[in-house]
């Protein structure tokens, strides 16, 4: 297709607006819809889009754009991504899908093999791996065997309609996945809700079939934002600051790397060793790296993509394999139990936690 790709946007929220607006910014694309339920809504983001030139016009019914598209950016809530990612995809329209691609895991893997077998794109919206201090890993990222990730918010007011594992640690479960081709072998994880009705605070375990370990932490109700990544390869020790963005890599000495390291024959004072470490066999190196506009980033590989029948970084299989771990996760999750011999308040994210012991009694005698 070496056309000018016509693309419609469908959700008018904040990512919606977002994409509509970045579309401008995107060579071989142009927006000529907006599609949400609320159409006075729609019709303010077309107003502020359209130009003499590029009429972009608003819709209450996405199904009302079809013929007029080529490709659309789906950012409505999640749980309507399978369904008008289906209806799409079966309509021969290329997608670009916020994450997560759905919340259901065999949903998800429905979609990539349907915009498979049709020879269409599908992108999933996973925009950190267009992160410049992600993408400097080079051989960081080769045969990783111990990760560790963190990502915080403080209480966002939107994305409600899932928890933070689909919300926020989605996010690293796909970096992660990047790294390996190998099964999953094993999740422990737990999480509990605060103030919303699915979790708003989580972590998880998880180790795969390679030997890779991985512990994933999320919350959207921390006071301090956090997105960090801990990385441990044959190459060193890798972290990543999302935020800044910069990466931070040591390497070790070809004596370290052989197990040929002996501290008693290098030092009588380990106490005053720690310079000489770090000079000689741990090389420390800093990158402050220029940060990027990821979201636009991502827009430019799926409409190369789409224009050059590529796959896209993040491909609908790549997309659903992050679901499918994200759901299990999920599941160990409302299967936790906080006490021994726990009641059926006290399982899951939504557990009750028992008041303490002492506190009854406390209320005994004050009665």
């Amino acid at each position: 297709m070496s056309r000018e790709l016509r693309v419609a946007v469908i959700g008018g929220g904040h990512l919606g607006r977002i994409h509509a607006k970045l579309l401008a910014q995107v060579d071989g694309a142009r927006l000529v819809a907006i599609c949400d339920p609320d159409l006075d809504a729609g019709q303010t983001i077309a107003s502020a889009r359209s130009t003499d030139d590029c009429p972009v016009t608003a819709y209450a019914d996405y199904r009302d754009c079809v013929e007029s598209i080529d490709a659309a950016i789906i950012a409505a809530p999640t749980h309507y991504h399978a369904q008008i990612s289906t209806t799409l995809l079966k309509a021969g329209k290329h997608l670009f899908v916020e994450k997560p691609l759905s919340h259901d895991a065999d949903d998800a893997r429905r979609l990539a093999m349907l915009a498979s077998t049709r020879r269409l794109v599908l992108q999933v919206g996973h925009v950190e791996r267009f992160n410049p201090a992600f993408t400097a890993l080079n051989d960081f990222g080769v045969d990783v065997k111990y990760v560790e990730a963190t990502r915080a918010s403080r209480f966002p007011g939107r994305c409600l309609d899932v928890g933070v594992v689909m919300d926020l640690m989605i996010h690293d479960l796909d970096l992660i996945l990047s790294l390996t081709n190998a099964p999953v072998r094993s999740i422990a994880a737990s999480g509990l809700s605060v103030v919303s009705d699915h979790e708003d605070i989580a972590e998880a375990r998880i180790e795969f079939q390679c030997g890779l370990v991985a512990n994933v932490k999320a919350s959207r109700i921390s006071p301090l934002p956090a997105r960090d990544m801990v990385l441990y390869s044959p190459a060193g020790f890798a972290q990543i600051d999302f935020g800044k963005p910069a990466l931070t890599t040591v390497r070790s000495s070809d004596s370290l790397s052989r197990r040929e390291f002996a501290l008693d024959a290098e030092t009588e004072n380990p106490l005053k060793y720690a310079d000489t470490l770090f000079d000689e066999h741990l090389q420390c190196a800093v990158e402050e790296l220029e940060p990027r506009n990821a979201i636009l980033d991502e827009l430019h590989d799926f409409v190369i993509s789409v224009q050059c029948g590529g796959v896209p970084v993040v491909d609908g299989a790549a997309g659903a394999r992050a679901v499918a771990v994200a759901e299990s996760v999920l599941n160990v999750i409302e299967e936790r139990a906080w006490y021994a011999f726990p009641n059926s308040r006290e399982v899951g994210a939504s557990a009750f936690p028992r008041r303490r012991i002492e506190q009854d009694h406390g209320a005994r005698r004050a009665a």
